[in-house]
């Protein structure tokens, strides 16, 4: 997969692993994430998957935080987050909003299978063990989406190891060092 990485992406790992401040970045991460999607989704099933990808969202925090304390690189937790979100959106047919196409969901779940097969997640349960204990808002599926899926905003190509691109515009792989003295009140929701 192919992500973004620059100083607000370091900031909110710094933020999501501080107590009190990780709380308010969390909340704030989780909504940016829904706008975004929903921005890629069909503007018909927008309000309707609105309570799903929040509750989607605020469990893949803590996959975040879980893959980070596991040794996973800032990169390689927030692909992880990623897939589980395109597994998910895979699972309702939510081709739009796909990052990848899904003939690569295999390779990416090979790829982090250690983390994933350790916390219950797969293709079919892409939260696994985060998921919440009262569950997560269900949202009207389009099935009819995977018998010709068009994937308009996934970029293939990227699924044998984690491509960042960074501030500059390169593309590295596995992602940059972390700065030195990240503010964690860069990170969304932080400065508030």
């Amino acid at each position: 997969m192919k992500l973004r990485q620059n100083v607000r992406h370091w900031a909110a790992k710094k933020a999501l692993t501080t107590p009190v401040v990780g709380d308010m970045a969390r909340e704030k991460l989780v909504d940016l994430h829904t706008r975004i999607f929903l921005e890629k989704a069909d503007e018909a099933h927008r309000e309707a998957r609105r309570d799903h990808l929040d509750d989607f969202f605020a469990a893949t925090m803590d996959s975040y935080v879980a893959a980070l304390e596991a040794g996973y690189t800032e990169a390689e937790a927030r692909e992880i987050t990623h897939v589980q979100g395109n597994f998910d959106f895979f699972n309702h047919g939510w081709t739009e909003m796909m990052e990848i196409p899904g003939d690569e969901l295999e390779a990416h779940f090979r790829r982090y299978e250690a983390f994933f097969t350790e916390h219950g997640i797969t293709i079919d349960d892409p939260l696994g063990e985060f998921r919440p204990p009262a569950g997560i808002a269900d949202a009207p599926a389009t099935p009819g989406k995977l018998e010709k899926p068009e994937y308009e905003n996934a970029i293939a190509g990227f699924a044998d190891d984690v491509y960042v691109e960074t501030e500059e515009g390169e593309t590295v792989v596995g992602g940059t060092d972390e700065p030195e003295d990240v503010d964690p009140t860069q990170a969304p929701g932080a400065d508030d």
